[in-house]
């Protein structure tokens, strides 16, 4: 049987193996999926050692990063985005590299919330491996602005840098930021240590803005408690992200596309009731 991973640390909380065995059920595929700890000083070896058998692998939180310096071949938007949270064997042996991060974000955004992008003004917050890996994604989207706001403004600049070629990018501060946008999305650590972004509440048009947060848990995130509070036209958390992602991955690994709306829909159910 086919052998599939998730690779993280910590790990224990993933959901990706009930959505693989969900998508597996779905379109009659047989493959094994679970989740791995990877010593944070060794991602590298750990990684090898499962692909003397495995299969692919999804990445997680610390090591997109690690994961796209161990790659022999990249694609493009992997290789721009300098992060990686999906590995193929390939027929040669050799590890491919994909981010499908992005294209998970905006199916999640468009096709699951409904919004329209272009046109629109975004705004990033934080300038990690998480943020690298959607730029891409919300530039195609045709917004009239996206702005990358960090503590760091150096690491917003460079992203900037980097994706200036694809469209309206620009950096900021958090604490440069005071008119409000059509659309924030969190992609900071704050809500993992139950914080928040030092952002304005001026962001937000009562009634208009989207805030989304990448992170989600059985219940709503700081960040989006706080958009709720200022009158967020919507507040949404990553897990329709997550599940998008997975299903792009799982797409490619097995040649058939899985239809996402039912296994969103029956894992926030039970994320709801814990």
């Amino acid at each position: 049987m086919d052998r599939y991973v998730v690779f993280g640390n910590p790990i224990g909380h993933s959901k990706s193996p009930a959505i693989h065995r969900l998508f597996a059920e779905q379109t009659g595929q047989e493959l094994d999926y679970s989740a791995r700890l990877a010593p944070l000083e060794d991602f590298a070896g750990n990684a090898r050692e499962f692909f003397l058998q495995g299969h692919g692998a999804n990445v997680t939180l610390p090591f997109k990063e690690d994961a796209y310096r161990l790659c022999d071949v990249l694609t493009p938007r992997a290789e721009r985005a300098g992060a990686v949270n999906m590995l193929t064997k390939q027929a040669d042996g050799t590890l491919r590299g994909d981010n499908t991060d992005g294209t998970g974000l905006v199916r999640d955004l468009t096709i699951n919330a409904g919004l329209n992008l272009e046109g629109k003004r975004i705004l990033l917050l934080g300038a990690g491996g998480a943020v690298r890996g959607v730029i891409e994604s919300l530039l195609e989207q045709k917004p009239v602005s996206l702005v990358v706001a960090n503590r760091t403004v150096d690491k917003a600049e460079l992203l900037a840098q980097i994706f200036a070629d694809m469209g309206p990018i620009a950096a900021s501060g958090f604490d440069w930021l005071e008119e409000p946008v059509d659309v924030i999305i969190n992609a900071t650590s704050a809500s993992l240590a139950g914080d928040l972004p030092p952002i304005s509440a001026s962001l937000i048009q009562p009634g208009v803005t989207v805030c989304y947060d990448m992170m989600y848990g059985k219940e709503p995130t700081p960040f989006c408690l706080w958009a709720e509070e200022h009158g967020a036209a919507l507040a949404l958390d990553g897990f329709g992200m997550l599940v998008e992602q997975a299903a792009v991955a799982f797409a490619y690994w097995r040649g058939v596309q899985p239809d996402s709306a039912p296994v969103l829909a029956q894992l926030r159910e039970e994320i709801a009731k814990g």
